[in-house]
């Protein structure tokens, strides 16, 4: 396959299109200050692309709760960052996103969004993208979360696309695995020792282009085929 033929992008929404880990830190924080358990921005940084109740596992550590109070807490949280998502707009969209969704609707390409978040479609109508998203696999498509490739196999299918013509945009470790067990493409967003693991790793979707992306890819697949060819 020397040059992939890419027809689909998949992009998760959290910390890649929009920051609503802040909105998810704050509300665990009100959680956290109400049940006068310690927590800052340093224990929230394990959180990431980790499912409610694992996040608030790790919150309590090995603090004595019934599991009608877990559910409770997770409840709880849960209305606290649905209030705040009320408020959002299309300026949290961030830096480089409209522009790189505008340049991949013109280049014909179809776009998903691949988001574990049960509030993804608020989230999407509040930023006002709903018009450039062709297809949604939120946590509400399948049983099976990240790092299992279920979500973003669901999104293709949505979009009428094999696995190998899907770039899957990522900023968690466990996003970047998911694409690559889905046989995809993968770019993650941030430090590499995060999603080091993806075909491109890039600081953010800022200056983003898709003319940029398609040489890479193009390049690793050539590498990819002399390799086995050779």
């Amino acid at each position: 396959m020397p040059n992939p033929n890419i027809q689909g992008f998949i992009f998760d929404l959290d910390g890649v299109l929009t920051d609503t880990a802040e909105l998810h830190y704050l509300a665990w924080q009100k959680l956290a200050d109400e049940e006068s358990i310690p927590f800052n921005h340093q224990a929230n940084e394990g959180l990431r692309g980790v499912s409610r109740r694992a996040s608030l596992m790790h919150i309590i550590g090995d603090r004595p709760y019934s599991e009608a109070q877990i559910e409770e807490m997770m409840e709880r949280k849960n209305r606290y960052y649905v209030e705040s998502i009320q408020n959002m707009t299309p300026k949290d969209l961030l830096p480089g996103a409209i522009a790189l969704l505008d340049e991949l609707r013109q280049a014909g390409i179809k776009i998903g969004i691949g988001s574990a978040s049960k509030n993804a479609r608020t989230v999407i109508e509040r930023l006002g993208i709903a018009d450039k998203v062709d297809a949604i696999a939120d946590g509400y498509s399948v049983e099976q979360p990240k790092p299992a490739p279920d979500l973003f196999l669901y999104a293709a299918k949505q979009l009428g696309l094999e696995p190998e013509q899907c770039v899957v945009v990522e900023d968690a470790g466990a996003g970047v695995d998911a694409a690559l067990a889905a046989g995809m493409w993968a770019v993650g967003l941030g430090p590499a020792e995060r999603v080091g693991a993806a075909h491109v790793v890039l600081p953010s979707l800022e200056g983003f282009k898709w003319a940029d992306l398609k040489a890479k890819l193009s390049n690793i697949a050539r590498q990819k085929h002399s390799e086995t060819s050779n």
